[in-house]
């Protein structure tokens, strides 16, 4: 299955259907690799986090029509719309009025100057409600980006589609669906500062509103690298995390990314939130066929879908929909090295990682992919990487032992080789990572010091 021909090419799904799993692994967005050549170990200097989230963070910002609210959660709420205006739905065509208001960050500016941003955010939309997410950068010469739409959500997919938005550039830096990249990296032009900005809407007349509880990004700048330094193993511990396949769907509500086989971002997601015991209500549900396994599995599916993207694999589509659980909270961010995976494993937080490979690089896989989402639920005594595998023939056969160093360098790269010799990117240790509101004094640790918390 491949993407369309105006999406960027490394977004295609499976290099093999045909592999020993039949497995078409969908792919989350990929990244745009930096100009450099490095084979020193990624460091958190190369990654900055900055999330707001607080009390505090959202009376920083300045509000026009918006406020925020205290409570065990604080957010960001309508207190009263500026304004009317009507949205065009590109994908229904429906025409509709909406009131908003916004809210727009300070200035961040990046502990890295960079070459990508991928923003993320939680919200609550109730039906009649959705949120805009929007980016303005400012390059390393001191002019500044247009604001780019990250994403127009809702977590219903009644009242406005799900969207990404495309063909935004300004032939400096492009937003390929989730993520803003510097155009030429080689250049030496860089992101060294952003601004978000909210705007929350609801249907006229109401009383309704969004509550948007947290939103930020992660800024990097990846070295090129086709390898990695091999690490040494830390600490073993398996965590117990729910085994669903995406293969088992195969064929089912095609419509949605041509059905399971290219779901592998929303049954990872589905597998990390009842971890955290979390899940779909039987009335959540009731839009399932009867008689499917795993329904939960394919409302994950419908609604994680990116209705530009044609796919489920929005990274920060993923991040939000997990939001929507209760006392959820989602980011979408990158980790140096396999030591930061360790650490979240160490302290009771199981990671979805997007990694690329061809079949053979990744022994025991037996599929290639050119974008592939799994769980990454433990080490082994030696090291190994123990995942939940989607992309297995049934729900017994997803638990995986994969070799540490191959799995290391497929998840860290930044560049690869397909199966035709061309260079394509990788995504330089991207993942997702959730947690709730209750955590351990551990939990809270190695969330603060990876800058999440």
């Amino acid at each position: 299955m491949t993407r369309p021909t105006s999406r960027r090419t490394v977004l295609t799904a499976a290099l093999a259907a045909a592999a020993g799993t039949g497995a078409v692994a969908s792919p989350g967005p990929a990244t745009a690799a930096s100009s450099r050549t490095d084979s020193s170990p990624a460091a958190a200097s190369l990654v900055d986090n900055r999330f707001w989230t607080t009390y505090s963070d959202w009376r920083c910002g300045t509000s026009t029509g918006t406020r925020a609210v205290a409570g065990p959660r604080p957010g960001l709420v309508i207190s009263t719309p500026v304004g009317s205006t009507d949205y065009t739905d590109p994908h229904t065509g429906a025409t509709r009025a909406w009131e908003y208001a916004t809210w727009t960050s300070p200035v961040h500016r990046s502990a890295v100057p960079a070459t990508e941003v991928i923003a993320s955010w939680n919200a609550h939309t109730p039906p009649g409600t959705w949120i805009q997410i929007e980016l303005r950068g400012r390059y390393s010469d001191g002019t500044d980006t247009p604001w780019y739409v990250m994403g127009r959500w809702a977590a219903g997919d009644a009242d406005i589609r799900r969207t990404s938005v495309d063909d935004q550039t300004d032939d400096r830096s492009t937003v390929w669906t989730d993520t803003l990249s510097v155009d030429d990296a080689a250049s030496g032009l860089r992101l060294v500062s952003y601004r978000l900005r909210l705007t929350l809407h609801r249907a006229p007349g109401t009383r309704l509103t969004p509550t948007v509880h947290r939103v930020g990004a992660m800024a990097s700048d990846i070295p090129d690298r086709f390898t990695v330094p091999a690490t040494a193993p830390g600490t073993a511990r398996e965590l117990v995390v729910p085994r669903y396949s995406q293969n088992i769907h195969e064929g089912e509500y095609p419509e949605y990314d041509n059905g399971g086989e290219a779901w592998c971002s929303p049954t990872s997601s589905q597998m990390i939130i009842e971890y955290w015991g979390r899940k779909p209500t039987p009335e959540d549900l009731a839009w399932v066929r009867p008689g499917l396994a795993d329904p939960q599995v394919c409302h994950a599916a419908r609604y994680t879908f990116d209705h530009q993207y044609e796919g489920c694999g929005n990274w920060p589509f993923n991040a939000a929909y997990a939001s929507t659980y209760r006392d959820m909270n989602a980011a979408v961010t990158r980790l140096g090295s396999l030591a930061d995976l360790e650490a979240l494993i160490g302290a009771g937080i199981p990671v979805i990682t997007s990694q690329s490979f061809l079949r053979g690089e990744l022994t025991g896989a037996g599929y290639g992919t050119s974008g592939h989402l799994m769980t990454v639920i433990g080490f082994t005594a030696d090291g190994d990487v123990i995942a939940n595998d989607p992309a297995s023939p049934s729900n017994d056969a997803v638990r995986r032992v994969y070799q540490r160093r191959e799995w290391e360098n497929i998840w860290l790269r930044t560049k690869r080789y397909d199966a035709n010799g061309q260079v394509r990117s990788g995504t330089g240790g991207v993942c997702y990572v959730f947690w709730p509101t209750a955590l351990t004094a551990a939990q809270r640790r190695v969330l603060r010091h990876l800058d999440l918390f």
